[in-house]
């Protein structure tokens, strides 16, 4: 072993000879990140500018993450990955595509066609793979011009991957893994779970680099691969037991990845490509090709934003970072955006994000009869932080994670054809639903999940959410046969739609808040409406409210209200589902769209930017970009064929209480 400084840029490294085809796909959209080694918020290193030469791919918040791929053709080198060492030429790039599972590059030059994959397997019917911290490098090079050619390609990783900072000391080995040429690094002082915050990266565990020993020695191969892994040991602290996570849930250790990663990579190869072709068509069926682009980009975002561990009984929980946020972990208006993309992908994971929130309610800690907030700070999921934490009603999100839970939940039940998942916390729905019964159609001086634009009273949109709520309460109580129940929250939810009809109109929309004559919204909170079926708005405020967003929406899209020009990606791309034309939806989505390819803020997605100028207000990397599959819940053919998919290969989880 060694001991060397990340500062020095200690590298990992692999020499592979290749020669074969190029796998790569045309692509409208210009990423303002492009993922390349996507896996869970410390495991999440992108490219942040249009060539993959231009500069050193970068953690997601913005820390060097460098990774360098070098290609020698007939004895002379160019550069595939990175802007070092500089008097080595790059090879032009062609092409980039991101794919749910794939992102393709593509580069030409010297007679050789390369194709430059990295695949991390976010299968969703297939938690043990999905959880892997996983992603495979592939070259594939191919002839341009009818000759043979001698080709060898060198890949590294820089030891920035396992810091926080670049200070702290490392150690490297060769590991001795059958059948694998093995590299591991990782810091000195292993810190396992120590911090916690929002800027920050691992400083625990172990990256490891592999090739497969009989591939690497050919000297024709179908396509050069190497595996790249990240062993963080423990994954979450929660109220105060280290969680292992998921794939080390029976004990496997790095060894056991590696192999595992290594034998099933030629079977991965096929179900991801089949996963993407599949995906990606019945986003574009659904919403055109801009859709499908913008969708497989948040796909990436939204699940490596987020860490599957394992709790006491070895089931999956799921647990979303607030990045650039505050850092808080398990938030439930993070929760709530993401969550179509889970619902309607993996009922297993939605319910693996919902499980730490119910049973943290459920304890004797919380003593609120509205939901929490959140479950502490990333990664330690020890207790409410925001707003006082949990001894303090200040400040709180009352009437927003009461009405976030309720539809969550309802929608669960939706994709699953049964309420038995809520049905185990029913003390604490029912809770939060005779609070929004008595607090929810005129909200206090409360704040909603878009907390940034501060205290507001009476608000409208936060009031749909309550009716809503009030409305999917009812539609459980209707599941579990509660029939008395069901018709009295839903006659409760029909009467205050009623009078929410008359609060909130300012003659040709509807009002940001009902004391506010001249001001404007956008009622995101509306889409559950009609994805549930619960009949509770006419149909004419939807109508109603597209026109006038569409007369009022700037170059990159809808402001969220009267009070700025900033939007949010993810209620935009609700708000255009509202109709349910599509001439609606393109309409609200083509600003959306412009913006991810006109930003100057070469940073991976953010949810929060202002509509005149592109530029990002705040916010980045985060998962609730997993909001833009909401346009999929209102495809009950698609919603129904993979929640049953997923639910074959997971049966109906929940955790033991």
């Amino acid at each position: 072993m060694s001991r060397t400084s990340a500062a020095l840029a200690a590298t990992v490294s692999a020499l592979i000879p290749t020669a074969l085809g190029a796998q790569s796909g045309p692509s409208t959209l210009r990423p303002p990140a492009v993922p390349l080694i996507a896996c869970d918020p410390y495991f999440s290193i992108w490219s942040c500018a249009d060539r993959l030469t231009d500069e050193w791919p970068r953690h997601w918040t913005g820390r060097p993450n460098a990774l360098c791929g070098l290609i020698r053709v007939d004895g002379a080198p160019f550069r595939l990955i990175g802007p070092e060492p500089k008097p080595v030429p790059a090879m032009p790039q062609v092409s980039v595509d991101v794919l749910p599972t794939r992102t393709l590059y593509a580069f030409e030059g010297a007679g050789v066609r390369v194709g430059l994959t990295f695949m991390t397997a976010m299968l969703p019917e297939d938690l043990d793979v999905l959880a892997r911290p996983v992603t495979y490098v592939t070259f594939d090079v191919t002839p341009t011009d009818g000759r043979g050619h001698e080709v060898a390609l060198y890949y590294d990783h820089s030891a920035e991957i396992a810091v926080n900072d670049a200070s702290q000391p490392v150690i490297w080995a060769r590991e001795d893994v059958r059948g694998l040429d093995v590299l591991r690094i990782g810091s000195a002082e292993q810190p396992v779970l120590e911090k916690k915050g929002d800027d920050l990266r691992i400083d625990w565990g172990y990256l490891y680099l592999a090739t497969d020993k009989s591939r690497a020695s050919r000297q024709v191969i179908a396509a050069a691969h190497l595996i790249v892994a990240y062993d963080d040991l423990y994954s979450i602290e929660y109220f105060g037991r280290q969680l292992r996570p998921y794939w080390r849930r029976d004990g496997d250790d790095a060894a056991d990845l590696l192999r595992d990663a290594a034998h099933d990579y030629d079977e991965l190869c096929e179900r991801c490509a089949e996963f993407d072709e599949e995906l990606m068509s019945n986003l574009q069926a659904a919403g055109g090709t801009k859709y499908a682009r913008l969708a497989a980009l948040a796909y990436r975002q939204a699940i490596a934003g987020c860490k599957l561990a394992a709790d006491g009984n070895g089931m999956p929980v799921f647990f979303p970072k607030e990045c650039f946020s505050n850092g808080c972990i398990g938030t439930v208006d993070v929760i709530y955006p993401m969550q179509p993309l889970f619902i309607f992908l993996s009922p297993a994971l939605a319910k693996a994000s919902l499980a730490p929130v119910l049973e943290y309610a459920a304890s004797g800690r919380w003593r609120f009869p509205f939901a929490p907030h959140d479950l502490g700070t990333y990664p330690k999921a020890n207790g409410q932080v925001y707003g006082g934490g949990e001894r303090t009603e200040e400040n709180q999100m009352p009437v927003e994670e009461s009405g976030n839970m309720l539809l969550m939940l309802a929608a669960l039940a939706k994709a699953e054809g049964s309420a038995e998942f809520a049905g185990r916390y029913w003390e604490q729905l029912t809770d939060w639903a005779d609070y929004l019964a008595q607090k929810g159609f005129d909200p206090e001086n409360q704040l909603c999940t878009d907390d940034f634009a501060g205290h507001l009273a009476h608000n409208a949109n936060l009031s749909i959410k309550a009716i809503l709520g009030l409305g999917a309460y009812a539609q459980l109580c209707a599941m579990r046969g509660e029939e008395d129940a069901a018709r009295k929250y839903l006659a409760m939810a029909h009467g205050f739609a009623s009078q929410w009809v008359d609060a909130a109109r300012d003659d040709d929309h509807y009002r940001l808040a009902f004391d506010r004559p001249g001001t404007w919204s956008q009622k995101y909170n509306l889409v559950w409406d009609r994805i549930l079926g619960l009949g509770l708005f006419p149909a004419d405020v939807a109508r109603t409210e597209i026109a006038y967003y569409r007369n009022v929406q700037n170059r990159y899209g809808i402001p969220l209200d009267n009070r700025s020009d900033y939007t949010k990606t993810d209620w935009v791309l609700w708000t255009a589902t509202l109709t349910q034309e599509s001439a609606d939806f393109e309409a609200l989505l083509g600003p959306v769209f412009d913006f991810l390819n006109d930003t100057p803020d070469r940073v991976p997605m953010t949810d929060w930017y202002f509509t005149s100028t592109a530029k990002r207000t705040g916010f980045q990397a985060r998962p609730v970009v997993g909001g833009v599959f909401l346009r999929m819940l209102y495809e009950d053919d698609a919603w129904r064929k993979w929640a049953k998919r997923a639910d074959k290969a997971h049966g109906r989880w929940a955790p033991v209480p």
